[in-house]
């Protein structure tokens, strides 16, 4: 990514509020304690898959971060024998692309180590089949719920899963419905979520990354977001990521880089789009986690000679469905949801 895309970024955040679509946010649940507790630090290691790998790499990661003698004590850090975890996977894309089930499985494991029982661990994602192609079942701790919000195919089953009391409300292109509504999982039953993105672009935000796995995943109706070229992600995603009680309970990001997708995203429409990264990052700063995935898929598609999440020109335009937003994650920044500056950035790799 060039330096002067970057440059612009704060501007990018101002133009986004000053054209800001008129959100209506509903929610019964007051502001939480901020979740951000490591803001614009990120953990960075390469990892192989297997699971003494994953286990080995994210217990350095994790000391790291909080600074404890030991993984157990970490995890405690933010999570105790009384909460209700949900982790948040993405299987978009599954089976060749989603959040990898030896990361989960062993995440669902830390939990339990840091008290948590099996029963309260809920591995989650919006669209029953994607979960059903992951096949998380076979490798996760016994008791372990895996949960969907629209168990049918991904036309939807109806509002069962979602909370009518929560809700975020915009016309974007006059749609019929104008809400979409927050998981029922999360508003009454989780007290903690992590979140479990992958390293992907998307034809539409430019990047899938912490916010957007966590904002439209955990909402219904959200694809009306995006309609011809034209797409308002650039504003919605941070705005759903800011609704409690789902910003102050997501506490911890672990983004697996194990696999990637650096075009076609979300999914990987080609096998020649996927990449392996190999690395997972740690933090709480969903932020600061996207802006460094953006380097990385910037890397990739320019060492492939694709042309750039931000290029808007006819030429990439021929190429894509949507204008692209990358700008979403200043924009989330501006929310004070993270820090989007990469010079405040502090980046600290570990090894196991």
């Amino acid at each position: 990514m060039h330096r002067r895309n970057f440059l612009q970024l704060p501007a990018v955040a101002a133009a986004a509020s000053a054209d800001r679509p008129a959100y209506r946010v509903s929610t019964r649940f007051p502001a939480g304690p901020n979740p951000n507790r490591y803001p614009g630090r990120v953990i960075g290691a390469p990892v192989r898959e297997t699971p003494d790998s994953i286990r080995a790499t994210l217990a350095a990661q994790m000391k790291r971060l909080t600074g404890a003698s030991d993984d157990v004590e970490a995890w405690r850090s933010f999570l105790s024998a009384g909460d209700v975890v949900g982790i948040k996977v993405n299987c978009s894309g599954a089976p060749s692309m989603m959040s990898n089930p030896l990361v989960v499985s062993e995440i669902a494991r830390c939990a339990m180590r840091a008290g948590v029982a099996a029963q309260n661990i809920y591995i989650f994602e919006r669209f029953g089949d994607q979960l059903t192609k992951a096949n998380y079942d076979p490798h996760v701790p016994e008791g372990v719920h895996i949960h969907s919000m629209e168990p049918g195919n991904r036309t939807g089953t109806g509002l069962r899963h979602y909370d009518a009391r929560v809700f975020v409300e915009v016309d974007f292109f006059g749609e019929e419905q104008t809400r979409s509504f927050l998981s029922r999982l999360v508003s009454e039953k989780l007290t903690k979520i992590i979140n479990v993105p992958n390293m992907k672009d998307h034809g539409a935000s430019g990047v899938t990354g912490c916010l957007k796995n966590i904002a439209y995943g955990c909402f219904s109706n959200v694809a009306r977001t995006h309609a011809d070229q034209k797409t308002n992600t650039l504003t919605c995603i941070g705005t759903m990521f800011s609704v409690e009680p789902l910003r102050s309970r997501t506490v911890l990001h672990v983004m697996d880089g194990i696999r990637g997708v650096w075009e076609g995203g979300p999914f990987p429409r080609k096998p020649e789009y996927l990449f392996e990264p190999k690395r997972l990052m740690v933090g709480t700063d969903p932020v600061a986690m996207d802006r460094l995935l953006l380097d990385i898929i910037e890397a990739k598609r320019k060492a492939e000679g694709w042309p750039s999440v931000w290029d808007h020109s006819p030429e990439a335009m021929k190429r894509q469905r949507y204008q692209r937003e990358p700008g979403h994650i200043a924009y989330a920044g501006s929310l004070g949801l993270g820090v989007s500056d990469r010079d405040s950035i502090r980046l600290e790799e570990v090894s196991a």
